[in-house]
């Protein structure tokens, strides 16, 4: 099971995604069987399918909760079941509503990492979203030299070494939560575009291939959401405020 402690408040019964709201929500997802049940009844044929194919049966449970919960936020958004939520999938493989659900203009991602979930919400705006477990990799300094940019890894190596893990994965959250919400996938390289990475510095978007007006069209924005976990997410605008929850 995983250890799960999150700072982050319990949400209101039926909180309001406004129009300049950006909802982030942290949900373990090791849960009880009477409440993977209730999970995989919302699923559809084919989410259903894609559950059966994991090999490790945690695996498995760990999709049904993300799946299902994403399924529950959706429905309580657009006022309706569950169940009735339905997807189409883009050329990266990034799920959206269908187009007649898609109209309300909920946008939604989600991101998980050894059992914690992060799935964000936000209204007429794209969202991005990712979620790591910060720990000791014997091969940091060369990921961070395939992948992160010239000028981010020169902060890296700066970093004190007991500082790097958390500065690694500051980077590689706030990258890919980017990389999430342009919908690109692996096709945009990651080194080119600049993040903050220091621990303690606030999150942002430096640059775009080279262009601070490209970055400045979106807001990035730190997280914690449980301990030993980096987050970040990243919206389109600037003028939107962000509220955390935790699934009880």
């Amino acid at each position: 099971m995983t250890s799960f402690y999150s700072t982050w408040p319990f949400s209101p019964p039926n909180p309001t995604l406004g129009q300049d709201d950006l909802h982030v929500w942290v949900a373990a997802q090791d849960r009880p069987q009477a409440q993977q049940d209730q999970f995989w009844s919302y699923l559809a044929e084919d989410e259903r399918a894609r559950a059966n194919r994991f090999y490790f049966a945690h695996d498995r449970a760990h999709y049904i909760v993300a799946r299902g919960l994403l399924r529950l936020l959706l429905g309580r958004y657009l006022h309706i079941l569950p169940t009735e939520v339905a997807f189409v999938y883009g050329d990266h493989g990034k799920p959206d509503l269908v187009p007649a659900q898609a109209k309300a203009g909920v946008r939604f991602n989600i991101s998980h990492s050894h059992g914690v979930a992060l799935l964000a919400f936000a209204r007429e705006r794209e969202v991005g979203v990712d979620i790591e477990q910060v720990r000791p990799l014997d091969d940091g300094e060369q990921i961070a030299e395939r992948f992160f940019s010239k000028s981010e890894v020169a902060v890296f190596t700066a970093v004190p070494a007991a500082q790097k893990p958390q500065a690694f994965f500051n980077c590689w959250t706030r990258k890919e939560a980017f990389i999430k919400v342009i919908g690109e996938g692996l096709s945009c390289p990651l080194d080119s575009f600049d993040v903050t990475l220091k621990p303690g510095e606030p999150a942002e978007l430096l640059q775009v291939k080279g262009s601070q007006e490209a970055a400045a069209r979106w807001k990035l924005e730190n997280l914690n959401p449980a301990t030993g976990f980096a987050g970040a997410v990243i919206a389109e605008g600037r003028e939107w405020q962000l509220r955390t929850w935790q699934w009880p």
